[in-house]
């Protein structure tokens, strides 16, 4: 495993962290035990992973229930937990600023920590990111002063919205979205370099996509039935057009992480796992380092085929 820098007063974390959205049990995807993410969080641990990302809402508590006992007994210090703040553990989103401590205090309980290390807003409106506009950034400072956390930020899907937190407060830590068909928050990157904003990179596989699973004919039950067809038949269309600048055969997933680690900017990629084999399968993507020339040619892919076609996500 390879470690990178995250915030201040917090060990390095792991090039591949846990996103634990899919711990949740009835979380969108398929249902996940408790004895299967538990035994998922000790084969991370056991190949080096120490960066875990969970909320409240994330199978309505169960994700941060589970998490938390399957932790028990790791040296606190070792690991990285960042949760958030917004969608709540009873499914309504709600971003008041007076129940921050409440559903801080909540997910501490669940995950039976006295502490979590950054706490973001998760996907907030674009009104909350003016640090001059909002009460919410003086009471992540009183968090941190009592200790209860060591950072905060957001959880953002652009790129303006990435500056307009980094110059108006004083946030550590943003979870963007970034991948190969999704590569706008790249545009920030460099003010986080400049700023020491720590940048855990969310939905490094475009839903799946970009695992290569998926075809023109492929239909989705889940979360991802929001798709038309015509939207499923383009996003193949891309994907191939990844597999052919890629070179990749069966490990297009593991190419597609190693673009995102590809980034000074990136502290940790946290691809979803339904199992342990997928989580294997993203670790080893560790082994994969990405030439800059490569990098480059799926920037230009991005910018001269996918930005005209505005996919949604």
């Amino acid at each position: 495993m390879k470690y990178r820098r995250y915030i201040k007063n917090s060990t390095d974390v792991s090039a591949i962290g846990v996103g634990a959205w899919q711990f949740g049990h009835n979380s969108g995807w398929k249902s996940m035990s408790e004895k299967e993410a538990i035994d998922m969080v000790g084969y991370a641990l056991d190949h080096g992973v120490n960066f875990f990302d969970t909320a409240p809402n994330y199978g309505l508590g169960t994700s941060e229930e589970r998490l938390g006992p399957a932790l028990q007994g790791v040296d606190r210090d070792r690991i990285v937990i960042n949760t958030k703040f917004g969608h709540h553990v009873s499914g309504d989103t709600n971003f008041d600023a007076g129940l921050i401590r409440k559903s801080l205090e909540g997910s501490l309980r669940r995950l039976q920590m006295d502490h979590v290390d950054s706490l973001i807003l998760h996907n907030p409106p674009a009104a909350l990111l003016d640090g001059g506009q909002c009460d919410h950034y003086e009471v992540f400072e009183r968090l941190i002063d009592e200790g209860k956390i060591k950072a905060y930020g957001a959880s953002l899907d652009t790129a303006a919205d990435m500056r307009l937190l980094m110059h108006t407060t004083r946030s550590q830590v943003i979870e963007a979205f970034f991948n190969i068909l999704h590569q706008d928050t790249a545009q920030a990157f460099d003010l986080a370099v400049e700023q020491e904003v720590a940048i855990i990179v969310k939905i490094p596989l475009d839903s799946g996509w970009l695992s290569g699973k998926y075809s023109s004919e492929s239909t989705f039950q889940d979360i991802r039935s929001r798709w038309s067809k015509a939207d499923i038949r383009t996003r193949a269309r891309l994907v191939e057009r990844v597999k052919s600048i890629l070179n990749a055969t069966d490990d297009l997933a593991q190419k597609a992480i190693a673009f995102c680690s590809g980034y000074t900017a990136v502290s940790t990629v946290i691809p979803g796992n339904a199992s342990i084999a997928q989580m294997q399968q993203n670790v080893d993507s560790i082994g994969q380092a990405m030439p800059e020339e490569l990098i480059g040619r799926l920037e230009q892919f991005y910018r001269e085929e996918v930005m005209p076609l505005s996919i949604p996500w």
